[in-house]
């Protein structure tokens, strides 16, 4: 392979996950092109994208390290400082509180319109190639690096080339890598809300037989109407039900989602449309294959049980750079090394999440009164609810 204008790293997507790699690795000084279909559009204050994740504090330190941080949180990004996760089958609950925990916060609910558009404004400073729009049309291998052949004409020549265009990635496809998928039957009902009961910077958590429903608290951009009353809500629901109520009058609505945490926030009135996303179970055979590595849902799509997708796919990325920092990056028994730690730390947490799903969407007779009190007996023993919350946490 030509040496001449060769790259350390392509990365394919510019998500989250993407943009993030990217510019964690322009930040360690190595040479980076990014690739991405479609610009993201600029976040606007005046409108709130649906798609929202409880964002953990060791993943806030990684964008605080990338200099980003400090841009999102002036932007909106609204701290919680309690979960309260309980079950319909029992009265009993879980709870994780910041001043028990000796914490600030638990974490922020942050759109991400917002986390993309504070990643893309420092990508061109730090150095990064931006080919947008664009697509990889082939992949080559040769040796100790890749051949990327771009819909636009040009071809790309680098080290490695880091897959991180999400669930379809089209780039794990001409890797030759296979997945595993697992279709729950279910999908993800979200939407933007105000409950009559302030959500006092707490998560709601209710585990229902067709699925969890959560309510995250949102920033009310001063509002004083709907001051400390703002939340997203995500439904878990199988597919026929997502779809009538995403359907359904407002009104029908509001009343079954009122419902559905059993009166905890009393009533609730809608703020936005509504969305429906399929939820499945999806993991790579392998995160890396010759010189291709995946990150965040092009190696694991999980089940949004405690919004620990993008999470889960930022710890990838801060896995990543401490291979870089260990002179481990053109090694390739350092990147197996890398992709086997984490590919077993991300099926643990996948099927732990579709084993809790399983377990409280469940309504046989012994699940459910095994389960309205298990959620209780973890709250009330300080140690295992604290170990609950470290692990995710990231600490």
């Amino acid at each position: 392979m030509n040496r001449r204008g060769l790259l350390d790293a392509v990365i394919a997507g510019g998500g989250v996950v993407g943009a993030a790699t990217a510019l964690m690795l322009a930040r360690e000084g190595l040479q980076v092109a990014l690739v991405e279909p479609k610009r993201p559009d600029a976040w606007r204050r005046d409108a709130r994208d649906l798609r929202v994740y409880a964002f953990a504090p060791d993943n806030a330190r990684l964008l605080g390290d990338l200099g980003v941080w400090p841009q999102i949180v002036a932007a909106r990004a609204q701290p919680y400082r309690g979960m309260r996760v309980w079950d319909a089958a029992g009265d009993d609950a879980l709870t994780f509180d910041a001043d028990a925990l000796g914490q600030r916060q638990l974490g922020w609910i942050v759109e991400n319109a917002l986390l993309v558009d504070a990643l893309w404004q420092a990508l061109p400073a730090a150095g990064v190639r931006l080919h947008c729009p664009a697509r990889i049309e082939s992949l080559e291998q040769a040796g100790t690096g890749v051949r990327l052949q771009l819909d636009d004409g040009l071809a790309l020549e680098a080290k490695l080339a880091i897959a991180a265009d999400g669930a379809n990635s089209a780039l794990r496809d001409m890797a030759g890598i296979g997945t595993r998928k697992h279709d729950y039957a279910q999908k993800g009902l979200v939407a933007f809300v105000a409950s009559e009961t302030p959500h006092r910077q707490t998560c709601w958590q209710r585990f229902l037989p067709s699925g969890p429903v959560a309510f995250l608290p949102f920033a009310d951009d001063g509002d004083a109407e709907l001051q400390g009353r703002v939340g997203s809500i995500v439904w878990t629901l199988p597919n026929d039900e997502a779809e009538r109520l995403r359907s359904a009058d407002a009104g029908d609505f509001e009343r079954q989602l009122e419902a559905a945490f059993g009166g905890e926030l009393g009533a609730m009135r809608l703020l936005s449309p509504r969305a429906a996303f399929p939820l499945q179970r999806q993991l790579a055979d392998t995160y890396l294959k010759g010189r291709v590595l995946l990150l965040g849902d092009a190696a694991h799509a999980v089940h949004p049980l405690a919004g620990q997708g993008v999470n889960l796919g930022l710890r990838d990325v801060a896995a990543l750079r401490e291979l870089v920092r260990a002179g481990g990056f053109a090694s390739s028994n350092r990147l197996a090394r890398w992709a086997r730690t984490r590919k077993s730390e991300n099926a643990v947490n996948a099927h732990a999440f579709e084993t809790i799903n399983r377990v409280y969407s469940n309504d046989g007779m012994w699940p459910t009164l095994l389960r309205g009190h298990a959620l209780g007996i973890a709250g009330k023993l300080p140690p295992l609810s604290r170990a609950l919350w470290r692990h995710a946490a990231g600490i």
